[in-house]
């Protein structure tokens, strides 16, 4: 086996480690925030009755980490484990982009769930879990078919 060979399976092992550890870290804070149980959710959007604001500090934090964990990351030239930054060059906003918006939402309202929750879920999975994983999937199916 050559070298490079050897150091492109090395780079392949270390971004597949790096992704489990954050989807686990991801998985765990959902889980420690209390954004795996639907109710929440459906709290948050109640507010008309008995509004949980947990919701908006969990986002909160999501988006002080980010505004961080970005500034950081791009004082670098390169990204740790990749070639070169891979940054979204579409601007405006179109049909597909705010229907799929649209569906997120009314999914996310519906069901108490959006995917990342709902896949952390998964270890207590019930029917309405079951029934929201199963029209995520097909709506990526759907959504593939249509493109």
């Amino acid at each position: 086996m050559s070298i490079a060979t050897n150091n492109s399976m090395n780079s392949s092992v270390m971004k597949t480690c790096a992704g489990y550890a954050a989807g686990l870290l991801f998985g765990l804070g959902l889980a420690v925030s209390g954004m795996t149980d639907p109710a929440r959710v459906l709290g948050f959007l109640d507010v008309a009755g008995a509004w949980d604001p947990t919701l908006m500090f969990v986002l909160g934090g999501a988006v002080v980490t980010t505004f961080i964990g970005y500034r950081l990351v791009f004082r670098r030239s390169t990204p740790v484990l990749g070639g070169v930054f891979q940054l979204p060059t579409k601007r405006e906003l179109d049909a597909k982009l705010l229907g799929g918006a649209a569906l997120f939402g009314i999914g996310w309202g519906l069901s108490g769930y959006c995917p990342g929750p709902a896949i952390a879920s998964i270890g207590g999975l019930s029917l309405p879990l079951s029934a929201m994983l199963f029209t995520m999937v097909v709506g990526w199916f759907a959504a593939k078919r249509l493109a």
